[in-house]
């Protein structure tokens, strides 16, 4: 069977989030980007699985959508 690259959806995370950053989000309940704007980067960061790298790509693409993490 070929897999076949699925689309990146408007709401997932942006790609260049490693697998473990991403589960630490889903285990804290947030499974889009735009969900992300409820929450402190203090928060995101404290993530276990949360790496720099990941919550720089986050905020990158935030602020490409005009928006950010809560203050």
């Amino acid at each position: 069977m070929i897999s076949r690259p699925t689309p990146q959806s408007e709401h997932a995370f942006p790609r260049g989030v490693a697998k473990p950053a991403q589960h630490a989000l889903a285990a804290a309940g947030y499974t889009a980007l735009d969900q992300l704007t409820q929450a402190r980067e203090s928060e995101i960061a404290s993530l276990h699985g949360m790496g720099p790298k990941a919550l720089s790509i986050l905020k990158t693409a935030l602020r490409e959508k005009g928006k950010s993490f809560r203050v």
